[in-house]
């Protein structure tokens, strides 16, 4: 910030303009703030200096042992899930490790393990992929060390849950859900909640998390509730569509986040001149989803949700199409008693915004590609060993995050400041700054920390037209609001890169574009449009296919169009190729 260089000049000018924060909103409101600009000066600086040999690839099968003092090891020791689900879990993860050895030997038939997994066990015995030590940390006197682990593992790797009802039973009804649905559909043109855009058969986001969590639900018969962390953007939108869904089988809670005023970026005066009204919603901001973690805590849901026995919270993003309720990865972070977990996917070259996660002093570090000076980020970029991209996919331990608010009332995130265009009160087009966390940033605050490395079906994020191009085409397949890839998909990529030019940027246009739905992409590697083009009705893409229609130009592609491998320019109509 060129405005204020240094550390010391910025904190004066916020502690100068801490009066007029006050006038604006509450004072729990204004201390929030305060901390987020007082991280920011400290975290720009860290950053800045921060270079490329100072980090380190994480791998898979990397392990930390991180040591602190008894002291600090004995309040992360606080029982964070009762003792006799636990022994019940380990039991039944070790039965089921002995059953697989049995087969694989020719032992014969398997036991059942649901035996085990119903009735509660006095001792538990060696545990398959779990070690008691570190899931122990010893106590002792003053100045003595313990260690805690975080591991990170592929995730075929992990135990699978073993098929008892009753245990998917109880393991399920731990679980709470939330979507992150505070952002707007302008990306792509749309008004209001960017849930409510329709993406397949006639289904939004919104509508599409709803069924997979009422299924859930169904098929178990379990009582998983859906919580949307709103934001005031979305807030009053999707609560007047909450009533569609009072007939099925989800219970959906909902709370709003933060509200932060947008300041000027020359003097860091706020740009409202009163508290927030509607009328003056443009002047202030959501301050990202890093937010979840003190508005939950703050709005007294996280102590319900605890006080309802649930034990996990899954956090994802509610245009993750492939964010969906994975029964094995909580029964491992059951098992181990974790108390956070993110979920990261190979990065790939069109993963240009978000988090890419790394070691940094011993510690995992989330690094946010927009927080990152534009040389390391390049460096980063470029550096094909740096692979491990945040999915937004997190799953947090109700307990351990209490236990982390009420000792430090605000986690202590990685502060972004974003710049953009607004207008001032006077009307005039100003420079504002806005600060933002983001809530994987989380992970190097928490014991016990698990990182899975998933498949890319686990990560199919809808940012653009682009993306939506890809879920809206035939290389997936809806089933109970969740996408699966096709098992007609046999090459690789999994997913293939899409980019759509301008002319296809709104919902609006890229509709009229494509009158008669997305064509086959099944054999599909990479596609990029660019121009006024126009698709009709059973168009088959496969291979690598680039079609630029140059100003003033127009290209049809017929029906029953086959495009293979071709490069298009001009102002045609294609028939065929």
């Amino acid at each position: 910030m060129n405005a204020h260089k240094s550390t010391e000049n910025f904190l004066r000018m916020v502690e100068s303009m801490a009066p007029q924060y006050e006038s604006l909103m509450p004072r729990d409101s204004v201390d929030e703030f305060l901390r987020y600009l007082g991280r920011y000066s400290v975290h720009s600086k860290y950053m800045r200096e921060l270079s490329i040999d100072d980090i380190v690839p994480i791998q898979e099968d990397w392990e930390l042992c991180l040591e602190q003092d008894a002291s600090d090891a004995a309040a992360a020791a606080a029982p964070s899930m009762d003792a006799p689900f636990i022994e019940n879990l380990r039991r039944a993860d070790e039965e089921a490790r002995q059953r697989r050895e049995k087969e694989k030997s020719g032992g014969g038939g398997a036991s059942s393990s649901s035996s085990s997994a119903e009735s509660a066990s006095s001792g538990a015995g060696a545990t398959a992929g779990v070690d008691a030590k570190a899931n122990s940390p010893s106590g002792g006197g003053q100045g003595q060390k313990t260690k805690q682990r975080v591991k990170c593992c592929a995730y075929k790797s992990i135990p699978t849950c073993p098929d008892s009802m009753n245990l998917t039973h109880e393991v399920l009804n731990k679980l709470a859900i939330l979507r992150l649905n505070g952002g707007l559909g302008t990306s792509m043109g749309c008004q209001g909640p960017k849930s409510v855009i329709e993406v397949r058969n006639s289904l939004s986001f919104l509508d599409m998390a709803v069924r997979q969590v009422e299924f859930l639900n169904t098929k178990h018969g379990v009582d998983v509730p859906l919580i949307l962390m709103n934001s005031f953007n979305t807030d009053k939108e999707t609560k007047r569509l909450l009533s569609r869904y009072d007939d099925r089988h989800v219970s959906i809670k909902t709370f709003c986040q933060s509200c932060f005023p947008k300041l000027d970026r020359s003097t860091v005066t706020p740009l409202a001149n009163g508290k927030f009204t509607k009328s003056s919603q443009d002047m202030w901001y959501p301050p990202g989803h890093g937010d979840v973690y003190t508005s939950i805590s703050r709005c007294g849901l996280l102590e319900e949700l605890i006080s309802m026995g649930k034990e996990y919270l899954f956090i994802s993003n509610i245009d993750n199409l492939g964010a969906t309720v994975d029964l094995n990865i909580l029964y491992y972070l059951m098992l181990n008693e974790s108390s956070f977990c993110m979920e990261v996917t190979k990065r790939e070259r069109q993963d240009v915004s978000g988090g890419t996660l790394v070691e940094h002093k011993g510690k995992p570090l989330l690094l946010e590609n927009s927080a990152l000076p534009k040389v390391l980020g390049d460096t980063l970029r470029r550096d094909k060993r740096f692979d491990k991209f945040n999915t937004n996919n997190l799953w947090v331990n109700l307990r351990e995050l209490q236990r982390l608010v009420s000792v430090k009332r605000s986690l202590d995130l990685q502060v972004i400041a974003r710049d953009r265009l607004a207008i001032d009160g006077a009307g005039e087009e100003v420079t504002c700054l806005m600060f933002e966390t983001a809530a994987g940033a989380a992970i190097n605050l928490f014991d016990k920390v698990n990182v899975v490395v998933v498949p890319r079906s686990r990560f199919l994020p809808v940012k653009t037209t682009s993306d939506l191009f890809a879920v809206q085409s035939d290389l997936f397949i809806v089933k109970h609001g969740s996408l699966a890839l096709s098992k007609r998909r046999t090459i690789s990529p999994p997913v293939p890169t899409v980019k759509l030019g301008p002319c296809f940027r709104t919902v609006e246009e890229y509709t009229r574009r494509l009158p008669f739905g997305v064509p086959d992409l099944i054999d599909l590697e990479h596609l990029t449009v660019s121009g006024d083009v126009h698709f009709r009705n059973h168009v088959q893409l496969k291979g690598t296919v680039i079609i630029v229609a140059e100003e003033g130009s127009h290209i049809d592609i017929c029906s029953g169009s086959v495009i293979r491998d071709k490069v298009i320019t001009g102002n045609l109509r294609i028939m065929d190729h």
